[in-house]
């Protein structure tokens, strides 16, 4: 412990030498090392002899998680497909707040904030950066089993969670729709048989207020379980504003969820789940200039430098609204011993409006209006099979989806005003099949097919203005239009998966698997010309895949490793260019050819005592296009990389127990992540090239001895890393290479109470 505040101490003394920090910097160490030495030394002190009689060297094995990545419950170490599982505990202990910061715990996972509140997930070198409706993520996120639609409202804040579970590789059979780079499970807990509840606080810097409830048991015996959560989310922005004084990218998120559970019989339940959240800042995120201008944005006045990545110049961030609702009805029937029917059914709705200045500069140069409403319903039909020797699952899958987005780009300095609006409907229907058999204890076969077809009708109306129109005439009102077109096209697919698994021991597993993903095609919602009705193709890819699942030493040490190559055809790219016939902003949107992922991965837990935990992660990845055909049809395959793909991610954590009293138990968490340089833009600007970085996290808790009490003092990003996690390659037009950069140090003091 004082080895690590020490060398705390010298990065803070290097950086205030250099300039680059302020006093403030070290608090959240000093506060560590003060807790450390006040509670810490006593504690030990009075429980030194108890220690010595009740320590043994031997530790508990290490924690088992349950999944469901195959549609029932199962073991991790069981399960002949490669995934990572946090639980809550691990959740917490991590400080995993918000879906993005499960980056860290996840080998070759990318799941950062994007610029439109969209989550941008890219997991082993495959995802989709498009924050708009007619780009499909390319990595699925589910919550409580129901598939999330849209970017937007994907990236979940973490609200009483059971697990989070991350499957890496496309998941054609079993989850399907967008899920050609994998899946993500977020899992709510359960209501409980007993009353239960908790009440957490947090204060933190930059005004951070968070209040987090939930409250769970019984409420007609045992027939009808309730739960009940809620969060109030609130910080001010990491960036200020230098054209007005005020800070950007501040957040006021209220969450909300409930469930009842009702079991009037063993063979029968219902659950019954609502969730909601709305988050209405004073600002949208603004990013800041990293690059240019070009001369072209010398020419539209763009005329100031990059600087301090959290300072931004920006008169168009005065918008910024998510509001998301969300119902789903899963029934369960048993018919017998080995036969379980499901029914899972769900409506969901989004509404999105934001302002997005993207000119880096205090005028009208280049803005960005959005303002989406999404609805969808999905029902899943389940057939589930569980005997000693065969498990598996056939069903039915159907997804509507209605998105409405008008937008445009507010930009009469740059001469160029328009509004439009996208109208989708997406109806997909699915069948699959997926079953593992044991021929012997030893060996067991997987088989899987996923069929399926899904329509996009899409409609745009486009208006351009002439640039003296003011802001609020705006709009496509009734027209005239300078096109309104419509189009629509069928995508099918089959997408296979065999695979095999074989024990070597009881807790030694090897599989390997050979699969097909699949991500429908659609159309480009961003033509500002007349619409193209050909609709750009759909991706796929072929993934073959082997690994290892092995727990040693009593399972206290359990070790996962796997290996993979992907073969990717017509990836869906977005990018942004300058139209040469009428010198303004165009969109790129195109099915770039082929490519190739391929890596290693590794996932290790370690108890090597009862007081101490161990957890580490490591992906290496290779990437390359074999074919990009570019402007004027040459294959630029050669001189550009895939995106959000470093060569290399690790990750560490520990957790140690410093003493335990008749108080309670005093223990530290630390954790550091690094990941090799990585490109942000398809382009690959070096301007938005991300050098290699690290992330060092800690976290000290006290827990009473009867578990009521909890206190936590806890710091993210301790050494104040300036790192880009998303942006835009604007300098061809309006001139400018735009960044979004990570959230800089942070700190807080967290205390919950819990019945």
């Amino acid at each position: 412990m004082p080895d690590f505040i020490s060398q705390l101490s010298i990065q803070y003394a290097a950086a205030k030498r250099a300039g680059r920090a302020p006093i403030i910097w070290n608090l959240p160490v000093c506060a560590l090392a003060l807790i450390f030495l006040i509670f810490a030394s006593p504690l030990v002190s009075q429980t030194a002899h108890a220690q010595a009689r009740s320590m043994s060297p031997a530790a508990a094995a290490v924690e088992e998680v349950v999944v469901t990545a195959r549609r029932q419950e199962e073991s991790l170490q069981d399960v002949p497909i490669t995934i990572t599982a946090l639980s809550e505990e691990q959740l917490r202990q991590l400080q995993v707040e918000d879906l993005g910061d499960i980056q860290k715990t996840v080998p070759n996972l990318s799941l950062t904030l994007g610029d439109a509140a969209n989550a941008v997930i890219y997991l082993r070198g495959i995802g989709q950066r498009d924050s708009l409706a007619f780009a499909d993520p390319g990595v699925g996120v589910y919550l409580d089993d129901v598939y999330l639609g849209r970017a937007q409202g994907s990236f979940l804040d973490v609200l009483d969670p059971q697990r989070i579970e991350v499957l890496r590789g496309p998941q054609g059979t079993l989850y399907g729709r967008n899920t050609i780079g994998g899946a993500i499970k977020f899992v709510s807990a359960e209501p409980s048989d007993e009353l239960t509840g908790r009440l957490q606080a947090t204060y933190g810097n930059y005004d951070r207020v968070d209040v987090k409830a939930n409250i769970s048991g019984p409420i007609m015996d045992s027939e009808l379980l309730g739960r009940a959560s809620f969060a109030y989310l609130s910080r001010d922005g990491y960036s200020d504003n230098a054209f007005n004084g005020r800070d950007d990218f501040d957040k006021a998120a209220f969450v909300w969820r409930s469930t009842l559970v009702y079991r009037p019989r063993e063979d029968f339940s219902l659950r019954l789940s609502l969730d909601g959240s709305k988050n209405d800042p004073d600002t949208s995120r603004t990013p800041a200039r990293q690059g240019g201008p070009s001369p072209i944005g010398t020419a539209f006045g763009l005329t100031l430098p990059a600087g301090d990545p959290f300072v931004v110049n920006a008169n168009f961030n005065d918008e910024e609204r998510l509001k998301v609702f969300g119902a789903a009805v899963v029934m369960e029937y048993s018919v017998s011993d080995v036969l379980t029917a499901k029914s899972i059914s769900s409506y969901r709705t989004l509404d999105y409006q934001t302002h997005l200045d993207l000119d880096a500069h205090p005028s009208d140069v280049f803005g960005v209006f959005v303002d989406q409403d999404q609805d969808q319903v999905s029902q899943e039909v389940q057939l589930l099979y569980n005997s000693d020797s065969t498990k598996g699952v056939v069903g039915v899958y159907y997804f509507r989806e209605h998105d409405t987005t008008p937008d445009g780009i507010f930009g009469p300095g740059a001469g160029l005003v328009f509004a439009s609006e996208n109208d989708q409907i997406i109806n997909s229907i699915a069948i699959f099949g997926d079953i593992n058999y044991q021929f012997t204890l030893r060996l067991g076969l997987s088989l899987g097919l996923r069929y399926t077809r899904e329509k996009k009708d899409f409609a745009r109306k486009y208006r351009s203005f002439p640039i003296t129109t003011p802001f609020s005439q705006v709009s496509l009102g009734n027209g005239p239009f300078d096109f309104d077109l419509a189009a629509n096209e069928i995508f099918t697919a089959f997408t296979p998966r065999v695979g095999v698994d074989f024990r070597l021991q009881e807790n030694v597993m090897l599989y390997g698997s050979v699969g097909k993903g699949f991500k429908s095609g659609g159309f480009n919602g961003r033509s500002q010309t007349a619409f193209q009705l050909e609709p750009f193709d759909q991706e796929e890819v072929i993934t073959y895949e082997g690994g290892i699942k092995s727990s040693w030493f009593d399972k206290q040490l359990q070790l996962n490793a796997a290996i993979f190559r992907n073969d990717y055809t017509d990836l869906q790219l977005s990018s942004f260019a300058r139209d040469p016939a009428t010198n303004t902003f165009t969109d790129v949107f195109t099915n770039a050819g082929k490519a190739i992922t391929e890596g290693i991965e590794m996932d290790m837990v370690a108890t090597p005592t009862a007081y101490l935990l161990l957890r580490a992660n490591a992906g290496y990845l290779h990437t390359r296009y074999k074919e990009f055909i570019g402007p004027g049809g040459m294959d630029i395959s050669g001189q550009i990389n895939l995106i959000n793909a470093p060569k290399w991610n690790v990750g560490a954590s520990i957790a140690y127990t410093l003493a335990t009293g008749k108080y309670g138990t005093l223990s530290l968490v630390g954790d550091f992540s690094y990941r090799t340089e990585s490109f942000t833009t398809i382009s690959n600007s070096n301007s938005l090239k991300q050098g290699g970085y690290g992330l060092l996290n800690a976290v000290l808790t006290f827990q009473s001895t009867d578990s009521h009490w909890r206190f936590s003092l806890g710091g993210k990003n301790l050494t104040n890393e300036e790192y880009f996690t998303h942006g835009f390659d604007l300098i061809a037009y309006p001139g400018r290479a735009l960044a979004y950069f990570g959230a800089p140090q942070t700190y807080s003091f967290t205390a919950s109470y819990q019945f």
